[in-house]
Protein backbone atom coordinates (compact mmCIF):
# COMPACT_ATOMS: atom_id res chain seq x y z
CA UNK A 1 0.00 0.00 0.00
CA UNK A 2 1.29 3.42 -0.94
CA UNK A 3 1.27 6.09 1.78
CA UNK A 4 -0.99 8.08 -0.54
CA UNK A 5 -3.66 5.41 -0.08
CA UNK A 6 -3.53 5.34 3.72
CA UNK A 7 -6.63 6.46 5.62
CA UNK A 8 -4.61 7.68 8.59
CA UNK A 9 -1.91 10.34 8.12
CA UNK A 10 0.19 8.31 10.53
CA UNK A 11 0.73 5.73 7.78
CA UNK A 12 0.27 8.26 4.99
CA UNK A 13 1.62 11.79 5.09
CA UNK A 14 3.76 11.14 8.17
CA UNK A 15 4.81 7.56 7.46
CA UNK A 16 8.52 8.42 7.43
CA UNK A 17 8.33 10.05 10.85
CA UNK A 18 6.34 7.20 12.41
CA UNK A 19 7.93 4.22 10.66
CA UNK A 20 10.19 3.31 13.64
CA UNK A 21 7.02 2.62 15.65
CA UNK A 22 6.08 -0.19 13.26
CA UNK A 23 8.51 -2.43 15.14
CA UNK A 24 6.41 -2.08 18.30
CA UNK A 25 2.80 -1.31 17.46
CA UNK A 26 1.98 -2.81 14.07
CA UNK A 27 -0.02 -6.00 13.66
CA UNK A 28 3.22 -7.66 12.56
CA UNK A 29 4.97 -6.45 15.72
CA UNK A 30 2.20 -7.78 17.97
CA UNK A 31 2.43 -11.20 16.32
CA UNK A 32 6.22 -11.20 16.61
CA UNK A 33 6.08 -10.32 20.31
CA UNK A 34 3.49 -13.06 20.89
CA UNK A 35 5.78 -15.59 19.23
CA UNK A 36 8.65 -14.41 21.43
CA UNK A 37 6.58 -14.76 24.62
CA UNK A 38 5.33 -18.25 23.70
CA UNK A 39 8.84 -19.49 22.94
CA UNK A 40 10.33 -18.00 26.10
CA UNK A 41 7.53 -19.56 28.12
CA UNK A 42 8.21 -23.00 26.64
CA UNK A 43 11.94 -22.64 27.36
CA UNK A 44 11.16 -21.67 30.96
CA UNK A 45 8.90 -24.74 31.31
CA UNK A 46 11.70 -26.99 30.10
CA UNK A 47 13.84 -25.88 33.02
CA UNK A 48 11.27 -27.22 35.48
CA UNK A 49 11.42 -30.84 36.70
CA UNK A 50 8.35 -31.87 34.72
CA UNK A 51 8.44 -35.60 33.81
CA UNK A 52 7.06 -35.00 30.31
CA UNK A 53 9.86 -32.55 29.52
CA UNK A 54 12.76 -34.45 31.08
CA UNK A 55 13.88 -35.75 27.68
CA UNK A 56 13.94 -32.30 26.09
CA UNK A 57 17.34 -31.67 24.51
CA UNK A 58 18.55 -28.37 25.95
CA UNK A 59 20.65 -27.90 22.84
CA UNK A 60 17.40 -27.21 21.00
CA UNK A 61 16.94 -23.98 22.92
CA UNK A 62 19.14 -22.18 20.40
CA UNK A 63 16.89 -23.35 17.56
CA UNK A 64 13.82 -22.21 19.46
CA UNK A 65 15.30 -18.75 19.98
CA UNK A 66 16.09 -18.59 16.28
CA UNK A 67 12.37 -18.93 15.50
CA UNK A 68 11.76 -15.65 17.32
CA UNK A 69 14.97 -13.96 16.21
CA UNK A 70 14.43 -14.80 12.53
CA UNK A 71 10.68 -14.17 12.58
CA UNK A 72 9.73 -12.17 9.49
CA UNK A 73 6.78 -10.83 7.56
CA UNK A 74 6.31 -14.11 5.69
CA UNK A 75 5.94 -15.94 9.01
CA UNK A 76 3.38 -13.37 10.10
CA UNK A 77 1.42 -13.89 6.88
CA UNK A 78 1.33 -17.63 7.57
CA UNK A 79 -0.12 -16.89 11.01
CA UNK A 80 -2.71 -14.56 9.48
CA UNK A 81 -3.73 -17.35 7.09
CA UNK A 82 -4.14 -19.71 10.05
CA UNK A 83 -6.22 -17.06 11.80
CA UNK A 84 -8.65 -17.06 8.87
CA UNK A 85 -9.51 -20.61 9.95
CA UNK A 86 -9.27 -20.32 13.73
CA UNK A 87 -10.78 -16.82 13.92
CA UNK A 88 -8.51 -16.45 16.97
CA UNK A 89 -5.25 -14.56 16.70
CA UNK A 90 -3.36 -16.10 19.63
CA UNK A 91 -4.44 -19.65 18.78
CA UNK A 92 -3.08 -19.04 15.29
CA UNK A 93 0.31 -18.29 16.85
CA UNK A 94 0.15 -21.55 18.80
CA UNK A 95 -0.62 -23.56 15.64
CA UNK A 96 2.23 -21.85 13.80
CA UNK A 97 4.63 -22.87 16.58
CA UNK A 98 3.33 -26.44 16.56
CA UNK A 99 4.30 -26.65 12.90
CA UNK A 100 7.66 -25.07 13.67
CA UNK A 101 8.28 -27.65 16.41
CA UNK A 102 7.60 -30.43 13.90
CA UNK A 103 10.23 -28.97 11.57
CA UNK A 104 12.99 -28.94 14.20
CA UNK A 105 12.23 -32.35 15.68
CA UNK A 106 10.33 -31.25 18.78
CA UNK A 107 6.97 -32.79 17.87
CA UNK A 108 6.94 -34.78 21.14
CA UNK A 109 6.86 -31.55 23.15
CA UNK A 110 4.44 -29.37 21.22
CA UNK A 111 1.56 -29.96 23.65
CA UNK A 112 3.46 -27.75 26.06
CA UNK A 113 3.22 -24.79 23.73
CA UNK A 114 0.75 -22.43 25.41
CA UNK A 115 0.35 -24.94 28.26
CA UNK A 116 -2.12 -23.71 30.90
CA UNK A 117 -2.37 -20.26 29.35
CA UNK A 118 -5.17 -18.10 28.11
CA UNK A 119 -4.66 -15.69 25.23
CA UNK A 120 -4.38 -12.75 27.62
CA UNK A 121 -1.32 -14.29 29.28
CA UNK A 122 0.33 -13.78 25.91
CA UNK A 123 -1.26 -10.44 25.01
CA UNK A 124 -0.77 -8.94 28.46
CA UNK A 125 2.92 -9.71 28.33
CA UNK A 126 3.54 -8.98 24.64
CA UNK A 127 1.85 -5.56 24.69
CA UNK A 128 3.53 -4.11 27.81
CA UNK A 129 6.85 -5.50 26.56
CA UNK A 130 6.48 -3.86 23.15
CA UNK A 131 5.28 -0.64 24.79
CA UNK A 132 8.28 -0.60 27.12
CA UNK A 133 10.61 -1.05 24.16
CA UNK A 134 8.85 1.75 22.23
CA UNK A 135 9.18 4.11 25.19
CA UNK A 136 12.87 3.32 25.61
CA UNK A 137 13.89 3.27 21.96
CA UNK A 138 11.58 5.80 20.27
CA UNK A 139 9.84 8.06 22.74
CA UNK A 140 12.34 8.91 25.46
CA UNK A 141 15.21 9.79 23.07
CA UNK A 142 12.98 12.30 21.28
CA UNK A 143 11.67 13.90 24.48
CA UNK A 144 15.18 14.04 25.90
CA UNK A 145 16.42 15.68 22.71
CA UNK A 146 13.78 18.42 22.95
CA UNK A 147 14.59 18.89 26.61
CA UNK A 148 18.30 19.22 25.79
CA UNK A 149 17.57 21.76 23.06
CA UNK A 150 15.62 23.86 25.55
CA UNK A 151 18.42 23.57 28.11
CA UNK A 152 20.89 24.73 25.47
CA UNK A 153 18.78 27.80 24.71
CA UNK A 154 18.43 28.50 28.44
CA UNK A 155 22.21 28.55 28.82
CA UNK A 156 22.77 30.53 25.62
CA UNK A 157 20.21 33.20 26.50
CA UNK A 158 20.48 33.22 30.29
CA UNK A 159 21.44 36.92 30.39
CA UNK A 160 18.99 38.20 27.74
CA UNK A 161 16.37 40.48 29.37
CA UNK A 162 12.82 40.20 28.08
CA UNK A 163 9.55 41.95 28.80
CA UNK A 164 7.27 39.52 30.59
CA UNK A 165 3.56 39.47 29.93
CA UNK A 166 1.02 38.42 32.51
CA UNK A 167 -2.58 38.38 31.32
CA UNK A 168 -1.07 39.38 27.98
CA UNK A 169 -0.02 42.76 29.40
CA UNK A 170 3.49 44.13 30.06
CA UNK A 171 4.82 42.90 33.40
CA UNK A 172 8.03 42.81 35.42
CA UNK A 173 10.89 41.88 33.07
CA UNK A 174 12.33 38.39 33.04
CA UNK A 175 15.27 36.62 31.46
CA UNK A 176 14.77 34.66 28.29
CA UNK A 177 16.96 31.84 29.53
CA UNK A 178 14.83 31.43 32.64
CA UNK A 179 11.68 31.15 30.58
CA UNK A 180 13.21 28.20 28.77
CA UNK A 181 14.33 26.71 32.08
CA UNK A 182 10.70 26.72 33.19
CA UNK A 183 10.00 24.08 30.53
CA UNK A 184 13.21 22.19 31.24
CA UNK A 185 12.26 21.81 34.89
CA UNK A 186 8.69 20.80 34.06
CA UNK A 187 9.88 18.16 31.61
CA UNK A 188 12.51 16.89 34.05
CA UNK A 189 9.90 16.45 36.77
CA UNK A 190 7.54 14.52 34.51
CA UNK A 191 10.30 12.40 32.97
CA UNK A 192 11.39 11.47 36.48
CA UNK A 193 7.84 10.39 37.28
CA UNK A 194 7.48 8.52 33.99
CA UNK A 195 10.62 6.50 34.62
CA UNK A 196 9.12 5.40 37.95
CA UNK A 197 6.17 3.74 36.22
CA UNK A 198 6.54 -0.05 36.27
CA UNK A 199 5.78 -2.03 33.16
CA UNK A 200 3.59 -4.78 34.51
CA UNK A 201 2.15 -7.93 32.98
CA UNK A 202 -0.62 -10.37 33.72
CA UNK A 203 0.38 -14.03 33.69
CA UNK A 204 -1.94 -16.33 35.60
CA UNK A 205 -4.17 -18.46 33.41
CA UNK A 206 -7.85 -18.23 32.48
CA UNK A 207 -9.01 -16.24 35.54
CA UNK A 208 -5.73 -15.32 37.19
CA UNK A 209 -5.34 -18.27 39.60
CA UNK A 210 -3.22 -20.59 37.44
CA UNK A 211 -5.93 -23.24 37.78
CA UNK A 212 -4.76 -25.41 34.87
CA UNK A 213 -1.16 -25.31 36.06
CA UNK A 214 -1.95 -26.39 39.61
CA UNK A 215 -4.47 -29.08 38.71
CA UNK A 216 -1.94 -30.68 36.32
CA UNK A 217 1.20 -30.33 38.45
CA UNK A 218 0.04 -29.51 42.00
CA UNK A 219 3.52 -29.81 43.53
CA UNK A 220 5.07 -27.06 41.39
CA UNK A 221 5.15 -23.55 42.85
CA UNK A 222 3.58 -21.99 39.80
CA UNK A 223 3.26 -18.54 41.33
CA UNK A 224 7.01 -18.41 41.91
CA UNK A 225 7.57 -19.75 38.40
CA UNK A 226 5.34 -17.07 36.89
CA UNK A 227 7.08 -14.30 38.85
CA UNK A 228 10.45 -15.61 37.71
CA UNK A 229 9.37 -15.97 34.07
CA UNK A 230 7.84 -12.51 33.74
CA UNK A 231 10.73 -10.82 35.53
CA UNK A 232 13.79 -12.69 34.31
CA UNK A 233 12.72 -13.72 30.82
CA UNK A 234 10.71 -10.63 29.85
CA UNK A 235 11.98 -7.85 32.09
CA UNK A 236 8.49 -7.00 33.36
CA UNK A 237 6.80 -7.11 36.77
CA UNK A 238 4.00 -9.64 37.26
CA UNK A 239 0.74 -8.49 38.76
CA UNK A 240 -0.10 -10.84 41.60
CA UNK A 241 -3.89 -10.59 41.69
CA UNK A 242 -5.73 -10.36 38.39
CA UNK A 243 -8.80 -11.49 36.52
CA UNK A 244 -8.34 -12.95 33.04
CA UNK A 245 -6.70 -9.69 32.00
CA UNK A 246 -4.29 -7.28 33.61
CA UNK A 247 -5.81 -4.33 35.40
CA UNK A 248 -3.92 -1.81 33.21
CA UNK A 249 -3.50 0.66 36.05
CA UNK A 250 0.21 1.06 35.38
CA UNK A 251 -0.31 1.36 31.65
CA UNK A 252 -2.89 4.05 32.40
CA UNK A 253 -0.33 5.80 34.61
CA UNK A 254 2.13 5.76 31.71
CA UNK A 255 -0.43 7.27 29.33
CA UNK A 256 -1.43 9.92 31.87
CA UNK A 257 2.22 10.82 32.36
CA UNK A 258 2.81 11.07 28.63
CA UNK A 259 -0.31 13.22 28.39
CA UNK A 260 1.10 15.60 31.03
CA UNK A 261 4.36 15.86 29.10
CA UNK A 262 2.37 16.57 25.95
CA UNK A 263 0.42 19.27 27.77
CA UNK A 264 3.70 20.93 28.79
CA UNK A 265 4.83 20.78 25.16
CA UNK A 266 1.55 22.35 23.99
CA UNK A 267 2.24 25.19 26.42
CA UNK A 268 5.76 25.49 24.99
CA UNK A 269 4.48 25.57 21.40
CA UNK A 270 1.96 28.30 22.18
CA UNK A 271 4.54 30.43 23.99
CA UNK A 272 7.10 30.18 21.20
CA UNK A 273 4.35 30.85 18.64
CA UNK A 274 3.54 34.03 20.59
CA UNK A 275 7.20 35.07 20.79
CA UNK A 276 7.49 34.62 17.04
CA UNK A 277 4.31 36.67 16.50
CA UNK A 278 5.83 39.64 18.38
CA UNK A 279 9.12 39.11 16.55
CA UNK A 280 11.24 38.13 19.53
CA UNK A 281 12.28 35.28 17.29
CA UNK A 282 12.65 35.18 13.57
CA UNK A 283 12.87 31.90 11.70
CA UNK A 284 15.52 30.59 9.36
CA UNK A 285 14.35 30.69 5.77
CA UNK A 286 14.62 27.34 4.01
CA UNK A 287 15.37 27.69 0.32
CA UNK A 288 12.46 26.58 -1.83
CA UNK A 289 9.89 26.60 0.96
CA UNK A 290 6.65 28.55 0.58
CA UNK A 291 4.94 30.18 3.55
CA UNK A 292 1.71 31.10 1.83
CA UNK A 293 0.15 30.31 -1.53
CA UNK A 294 -0.83 33.99 -1.83
CA UNK A 295 1.57 36.03 0.32
CA UNK A 296 5.20 35.56 -0.77
CA UNK A 297 6.70 37.16 2.34
CA UNK A 298 5.27 34.72 4.88
CA UNK A 299 7.50 32.59 7.14
CA UNK A 300 4.95 30.88 9.35
CA UNK A 301 5.56 29.02 12.65
CA UNK A 302 4.08 25.88 11.09
CA UNK A 303 6.25 23.41 13.02
CA UNK A 304 4.87 24.56 16.36
CA UNK A 305 1.33 24.60 14.97
CA UNK A 306 1.77 21.08 13.60
CA UNK A 307 3.13 19.91 16.94
CA UNK A 308 0.28 21.49 18.88
CA UNK A 309 -2.32 19.80 16.70
CA UNK A 310 -0.71 16.37 16.96
CA UNK A 311 -0.18 16.68 20.70
CA UNK A 312 -3.87 17.45 21.09
CA UNK A 313 -4.83 14.36 19.11
CA UNK A 314 -2.42 12.23 21.11
CA UNK A 315 -3.81 13.49 24.41
CA UNK A 316 -7.40 12.79 23.39
CA UNK A 317 -6.52 9.16 22.68
CA UNK A 318 -4.22 8.77 25.69
CA UNK A 319 -7.10 10.06 27.78
CA UNK A 320 -9.50 7.46 26.43
CA UNK A 321 -6.94 4.68 26.89
CA UNK A 322 -6.19 5.60 30.50
CA UNK A 323 -9.88 5.94 31.37
CA UNK A 324 -11.17 2.88 29.54
CA UNK A 325 -8.51 0.18 29.96
CA UNK A 326 -8.70 -0.18 33.78
CA UNK A 327 -12.44 -0.93 33.50
CA UNK A 328 -13.61 -4.44 32.53
CA UNK A 329 -16.81 -6.27 33.37
CA UNK A 330 -16.31 -8.93 36.03
CA UNK A 331 -13.41 -11.25 35.14
CA UNK A 332 -13.13 -9.99 31.57
CA UNK A 333 -14.82 -8.45 28.58
CA UNK A 334 -13.34 -7.85 25.15
CA UNK A 335 -13.40 -4.06 25.05
CA UNK A 336 -9.74 -3.81 26.03
CA UNK A 337 -8.65 -5.92 23.06
CA UNK A 338 -9.72 -3.57 20.30
CA UNK A 339 -8.67 -0.50 22.30
CA UNK A 340 -5.18 -1.87 22.89
CA UNK A 341 -4.65 -2.12 19.15
CA UNK A 342 -4.65 1.68 19.11
CA UNK A 343 -1.86 2.23 21.64
CA UNK A 344 0.51 3.07 18.81
CA UNK A 345 -1.75 5.85 17.52
CA UNK A 346 -1.12 8.42 20.30
CA UNK A 347 2.53 7.38 20.34
CA UNK A 348 2.69 8.17 16.62
CA UNK A 349 1.05 11.59 17.00
CA UNK A 350 3.42 12.34 19.86
CA UNK A 351 6.44 11.32 17.80
CA UNK A 352 5.27 13.52 14.91
CA UNK A 353 4.90 16.42 17.35
CA UNK A 354 8.31 15.93 18.95
CA UNK A 355 9.99 15.89 15.56
CA UNK A 356 8.11 19.05 14.55
CA UNK A 357 9.16 20.80 17.77
CA UNK A 358 12.77 19.84 17.13
CA UNK A 359 12.53 21.18 13.60
CA UNK A 360 10.93 24.40 14.79
CA UNK A 361 13.48 24.98 17.54
CA UNK A 362 16.28 24.53 15.03
CA UNK A 363 14.84 27.38 12.96
CA UNK A 364 14.70 29.95 15.77
CA UNK A 365 16.79 33.10 15.40
CA UNK A 366 16.89 35.46 18.37
CA UNK A 367 15.87 39.02 17.46
CA UNK A 368 17.60 40.75 20.36
CA UNK A 369 16.92 44.26 19.09
CA UNK A 370 13.17 43.65 19.25
CA UNK A 371 13.42 42.46 22.85
CA UNK A 372 15.42 45.64 23.65
CA UNK A 373 12.90 47.91 21.94
CA UNK A 374 9.96 46.30 23.74
CA UNK A 375 11.61 46.84 27.11
CA UNK A 376 12.51 50.42 26.23
CA UNK A 377 8.89 51.11 25.31
CA UNK A 378 7.61 49.85 28.68
CA UNK A 379 9.32 51.76 31.46
CA UNK A 380 6.15 51.47 33.52
CA UNK A 381 7.15 47.92 34.46
CA UNK A 382 9.80 49.22 36.87
CA UNK A 383 7.06 50.81 38.99
CA UNK A 384 7.07 47.63 41.05
CA UNK A 385 10.77 48.06 41.76
CA UNK A 386 10.41 51.70 42.74
CA UNK A 387 7.50 51.14 45.10
CA UNK A 388 9.27 48.18 46.72
CA UNK A 389 12.34 50.26 47.57
CA UNK A 390 10.11 53.08 48.80
CA UNK A 391 8.40 50.58 51.12
CA UNK A 392 11.85 49.74 52.47
CA UNK A 393 12.44 53.46 53.07
CA UNK A 394 9.06 53.72 54.86
CA UNK A 395 7.76 56.19 52.30
CA UNK A 396 4.04 56.71 52.83
CA UNK A 397 1.70 54.86 50.42
CA UNK A 398 4.26 54.18 47.68
CA UNK A 399 2.05 51.66 45.87
CA UNK A 400 -0.76 54.17 45.54
CA UNK A 401 1.66 56.85 44.34
CA UNK A 402 3.03 54.64 41.57
CA UNK A 403 -0.44 53.45 40.69
CA UNK A 404 -1.59 57.05 40.18
CA UNK A 405 1.46 57.71 38.02
CA UNK A 406 1.38 54.65 35.78
CA UNK A 407 -1.91 52.74 35.67
CA UNK A 408 -3.79 53.29 32.45
CA UNK A 409 -1.44 55.97 31.21
CA UNK A 410 -0.62 56.01 27.50
CA UNK A 411 3.15 56.32 27.70
CA UNK A 412 5.43 56.09 30.70
CA UNK A 413 9.01 56.86 29.75
CA UNK A 414 12.34 57.00 31.50
CA UNK A 415 11.89 60.77 31.72
CA UNK A 416 8.47 60.37 33.34
CA UNK A 417 9.80 58.09 36.05
CA UNK A 418 12.95 60.11 36.72
CA UNK A 419 10.87 63.28 37.08
CA UNK A 420 8.68 61.42 39.59
CA UNK A 421 11.78 60.26 41.49
CA UNK A 422 13.23 63.79 41.57
CA UNK A 423 10.07 65.06 43.27
CA UNK A 424 10.17 62.44 46.03
CA UNK A 425 11.12 63.58 49.51
CA UNK A 426 13.79 60.92 50.06
CA UNK A 427 17.57 60.79 50.44
CA UNK A 428 19.56 61.61 47.30
CA UNK A 429 21.37 58.28 47.49
CA UNK A 430 18.05 56.46 47.30
CA UNK A 431 17.05 58.61 44.33
CA UNK A 432 20.26 57.54 42.63
CA UNK A 433 19.47 53.91 43.43
CA UNK A 434 16.01 54.26 41.90
CA UNK A 435 17.33 55.94 38.76
CA UNK A 436 19.73 53.08 38.13
CA UNK A 437 16.78 50.71 37.71
CA UNK A 438 15.64 50.16 34.13
CA UNK A 439 13.52 47.60 32.30
CA UNK A 440 16.78 46.14 31.02
CA UNK A 441 18.28 45.36 34.44
CA UNK A 442 15.19 44.80 36.57
CA UNK A 443 15.22 41.08 35.84
CA UNK A 444 15.76 39.40 39.19
CA UNK A 445 17.82 36.26 39.65
CA UNK A 446 17.11 32.61 38.90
Amino acid sequence: MLPLNAVSPIDGRYHRQTEPLNAFFSEYALIRYRVFVEIQYFIALCKLPLPQLVDFDKRKIAELNEIAENFNIDDALIIKDIEKITNHDVKAVEYFLRDAFDKIGLEDFKEFIHFGLTSQDVNNTAIPLSTMHAVDKCYLPLVQSVRNQLKGFAEQWQAIPMLARTHGQPASPTLLGKEFMVFVERLDNQLFALKKVFFQAKFGGATGNMNAHYVTYPKVDWKAFADHFVSDYLGLERQKYTTQIEHYDNLAALFDNMRRINTILIDLCRDIWSYISVEYFKQKVVKGEVGSSAMPHKVNPIDFENAEGNLGLANAIFGHLSEKLPISRLQRDLTDSTVLRNVGVPFAHTVIALQSITKGLNKLLLNESKLYDDLEANWAVVAEAIQSILRREKYENPYQALKMLTRGQEQITKTTLHRFIDNLEIDESVKGELKRISPHNYTGVY
